[in-house]
């Protein structure tokens, strides 16, 4: 299963993807995560406290697997790196969990054409297309990182959405971006519900979109990470709602 995960900020994607990887963890899968969101906190929402090593920042490894030189500018590099080591290599590893995080681009997004994008990509395209492991990528609030060559991969693009005009806004553009790169399986999933209402003003305002479940607001993720805590540590039964939606999405 490929997954990727995009949403307004602050919608609560990176919990969810860090859910995601605890149920299939649970399961018994092999799960690599990927941080791909420049304000990137999946780290800290698994309360895993080694340092992990941007990819963007392994600089002489880019430069040798793009033929450039450290440093240096140059229209002239690799386009398709070799990069099928670097997940063991370089991603944070415990058991059946690897953790890697993207980085960001000095000076200009993932569009730029650069030695350091041709590798990012390059990673991207190897754990989509080419791994049988688990594959959860926590998007920034939209979907730059995946190409046209990647999307046949993705399972399915997951767009959280908070019951707010904005969250409501952001989610129909991410769902017209999918489609415009031909993603087949577009699921929202409804997050900090408090009340009844708030669901049907998501059932309301995203009428034909597949609504794969929603997610109620836990007031204890506020203390949860001051004790150093994971959303399933605070409140175990988030990771209910988060098998139902798994489920959900295994019947397609």
């Amino acid at each position: 299963m490929k997954i990727a995960v995009s949403g307004k900020g602050g919608t609560g994607k990176t919990t969810v993807s860090a859910c995601l990887s605890q149920v299939y963890l649970k399961k018994g899968k092999r799960v690599i995560l990927i941080d791909a969101d420049p304000d990137s906190n999946l780290k800290t929402t698994l309360n895993i406290k080694e340092e992990i090593t941007p990819l963007i920042e392994l600089k002489e490894v880019i430069a040798e697997r793009t033929q450039t030189i450290p440093g240096e500018r140059t229209i002239f590099f690799k386009m398709n790196p070799e990069v099928d080591d670097i997940p063991e290599k370089f991603f944070y590893k415990n058991r059946n969990l690897l953790l890697g995080i993207m980085g960001t681009v000095r000076g200009g997004g993932l569009g730029c054409m650069c030695p350091e994008n041709a590798f990012l990509k390059a990673v991207l395209r190897n754990l989509i297309l080419k791994r049988d492991e688990v594959v959860i990528l926590d998007m920034e609030a939209g979907i730059e990182h995946l190409g046209r060559g990647t999307t046949e991969g993705i399972d399915w693009l997951l767009i959280i959405s908070e019951p707010t005009e904005k969250s409501i806004e952001t989610t129909k553009r991410i769902e017209k971006l999918a489609k415009d790169i031909k993603i087949k399986n577009i699921g929202v999933i409804g997050n900090k519900i408090e009340t009844e209402d708030e669901k049907i003003f998501l059932i309301e305002k995203l009428k034909g979109m597949k609504i794969l479940g929603f997610i109620p607001y836990f007031e204890e993720f506020k203390k949860s990470e001051l004790k150093g805590q994971t959303p399933w540590e605070a409140v175990p039964e988030i990771l209910n709602y988060v098998e139902d939606i798994i489920k959900k999405m295994e019947e397609k």
